[in-house]
């Protein structure tokens, strides 16, 4: 890969290579790598449990903390894109579309500074 910065293409390709090279395919099944997503995903939202946002804000200056984020971002990402690749789904394709999905639902006029969240709970 070099010193370029990858595309998705080419990450997801990185990560087939890893799964082949070591004879995992028969464990990647769709519903496994999003269980094991799910999972890292755990294991982000725990970096961040018990933390005040001051405590948040003050951890992610520390080089320890944020080299632990970058590894749990990287776990939940690499099952993502395993699962994309084997349900042959474009995430690139798959995000755009979303967010365009996400503009048409919330449009600017009407969300701008607002929580869908919290306005679903008064409705």
């Amino acid at each position: 890969m070099g010193d370029s910065v990858p595309t998705l293409d080419e990450l997801i390709s990185l990560i087939r290579k890893f799964v082949e090279e070591r004879n995992w395919e028969q464990y990647n099944k769709p519903a496994a790598l999003a269980v094991s997503a799910s999972i890292e995903m755990g294991e982000l939202l725990e970096l961040f449990q018990w933390k005040s946002d001051d405590e948040v804000k003050d951890a992610l200056k520390d080089k320890t903390f944020n080299s632990a984020l970058a590894g749990e971002i990287a776990d939940v990402m690499v099952y993502l894109l395993r699962i994309c690749d084997k349900a042959g789904i474009d995430p690139t394709k798959a995000i755009v579309d979303k967010m365009k999905q996400n503009s048409d639902k919330y449009p600017v006029e009407e969300w701008e500074g607002k929580a869908p969240s919290k306005l679903n709970q008064s409705q």
